[in-house]
């Protein structure tokens, strides 16, 4: 059973509640407030100290949690916006030991965030969380001079399965299919390598730091040919096919190939535009199974065990329009098969086979 200030409250029992646990004074400050709690003129906020926007799933919805909330005078507030006042200092001002994230940012284990979801790392610095480019928190980042501490690296987000698919222990189902449905998809072959992204003058997996190491030579070389073509703040995601996973690969076209394209604004490009890219770029993409409207029945029937001349790790479905980064987990979805993982040591910590090309 969740503590009492970890359950999920009405706004205004979160607003009265918060006031109440923070005896109706700023936590920083201790001014005290003035006017009527119940008025929108009373001179204190009961502040998220996570965003609201942030807590998506049914039973998080708007974050009203008192082990989320904090009341702050007018300046504090502001400054907690602007995040020159983190949500550490928030939390150890109102005596909450609880670190309360949204289920989808525990998955993500980035360690600490700022009031609008961004990765904090050490040092500092910080990453691109769905709402940075929001026009509100752009706004209030600027007021807070902010934005020269955010990396122009971005994480690529754990991708959620399918109802019908088979997920290891740690991995998290897709909540419902709403995304897909009524929309047209394209559903590709997912492919047993390693995440690969690649910028302008930056290329790391799916971990931030520059990726080394003889599995990934022949794909920075392939990276050299076409990084000087890549837009300034765009990255190319794709399927580092060097090494050899669990299975074993014949005929590919290429150590990388792509399966999706990001702008400067965390845009993940159209299915159309990501393939015009690729030539554009001399790149290939995943392999497309099906393109149409979402058909659940027909999408599950894509799943060939026996294929030849090798098996099928699964498939990937996304929508096939544009979307931003703070939609991808209700824009993605993936299938695996049965017993994916069939090694018994993970393949970076055995001898590297080279998987083999067409030609």
């Amino acid at each position: 059973m969740k503590a009492a200030h970890q359950k999920l409250l009405t706004r205004d029992k979160f607003r009265r509640g918060v006031f109440a646990h923070d005896s109706y004074r700023c936590v920083i400050c201790g001014v005290e407030g003035v006017g009527d709690i119940d008025h929108a003129s009373y001179t204190l906020d009961a502040h998220h100290i996570l965003e609201r926007r942030l807590w998506t799933a049914p039973d998080e919805i708007g974050g009203y949690f008192l082990d989320n909330g904090a009341t702050l005078c007018e300046t504090h507030h502001r400054a907690a916006e602007r995040t020159t006042l983190s949500c550490a200092e928030i939390r150890a001002a109102c005596g909450i030991t609880a670190h309360l994230l949204p289920k989808y940012l525990q998955d993500e284990s980035a360690g600490d965030y700022d009031k609008w979801g961004n990765p904090i790392l050490s040092g500092g610095r910080r990453l691109k969380g769905e709402l940075f480019t929001d026009e509100s928190v752009q706004k209030v980042l600027t007021e807070g001079n902010m934005l020269g501490l955010f990396s122009d690296h971005v994480k690529y987000p754990r991708t959620y399965h399918l109802p019908w698919s088979h997920p290891t222990t740690d991995d998290k189902i897709i909540p419902n299919l709403a995304g897909f449905v009524g929309r047209e998809v394209v559903v590709t072959e997912k492919m047993d390598g390693e995440n690969a992204n690649f910028y302008p003058h930056h290329y790391h997996a799916r971990s931030l730091e520059a990726a080394s190491g003889p599995d990934r030579a022949r794909v920075k070389a392939i990276w050299s040919t076409f990084a000087h073509d890549i837009p300034a703040g765009w990255r190319v995601c794709g399927e580092n096919l060097y090494a050899k996973h669990s299975i074993k690969y014949t005929q590919l076209p290429s150590y990388l190939m792509v399966f999706s394209i990001w702008n400067e604004k965390n845009e993940c490009l159209s299915w159309d535009e990501t393939v015009e890219w690729c030539g554009l770029l001399g790149l290939v993409t995943v392999p497309v199974l099906y393109r149409g409207p979402w058909d659940e029945t027909l999408i599950r029937s894509l799943y060939q065990p026996e294929r030849e001349p090798g098996p099928m790790e699964g498939y990937v479905a996304r929508v096939a329009d544009r979307f931003p980064y703070g939609q991808f987990r209700s824009s993605i979805a993936k299938f695996v098969r049965p017993s994916h993982v069939t090694t018994d040591k993970h393949w970076r910590h055995a001898a590297i086979e080279p998987n083999e090309l067409a030609i």
